[in-house]
């Protein structure tokens, strides 16, 4: 998932409150890579949850024969590739369906955000003469 996708939705960049906001609405574990696509966050969800996956290219569900480094468990800030939530048991996976709902909320964020820059327009001046 992009990382300004991510951060319009939970409405900060701050690593702390994104690390917060992250487990609770997705409720698995998450790693952060800043060194990918300008920062990147995986959710790790089911693998064959991937097979009909409806964001791409935006947000690409990576499979099988992808290579992704996975961080040592206690590696929980930077630098480097850390995990955000890190897994709190086995198995512990994010849901699909929350992630397309984190997705959407950080999406309509960016286009609200771009609507309201377009939008403005600087007032013309007028000459007196």
């Amino acid at each position: 998932m992009p990382a300004g996708i991510v951060h319009a939705a939970v409405e900060t960049e701050d690593r702390d409150h994104v690390a917060v906001a992250l487990g609770t609405s997705l409720g698995g574990s998450i790693i952060y890579d800043r060194r990918v696509g300008g920062g990147t966050y995986y959710a790790l969800i089911q693998a064959h949850a991937g097979l009909d996956w409806a964001y791409e290219p935006t947000t690409v569900c990576l499979g099988h024969g992808t290579y992704l480094g996975v961080p040592r468990l206690d590696r929980q800030q930077p630098p480097g590739t850390y995990w955000v939530v890190p897994p709190r048991y086995e198995g512990d996976l994010c849901a699909p369906h929350l992630i397309v709902s984190l997705l959407d909320r950080g999406r309509s964020m960016l286009d609200e955000h771009h609507e309201h820059i377009d939008g403005m327009c600087p007032v013309p001046l007028v000459e007196e003469g």
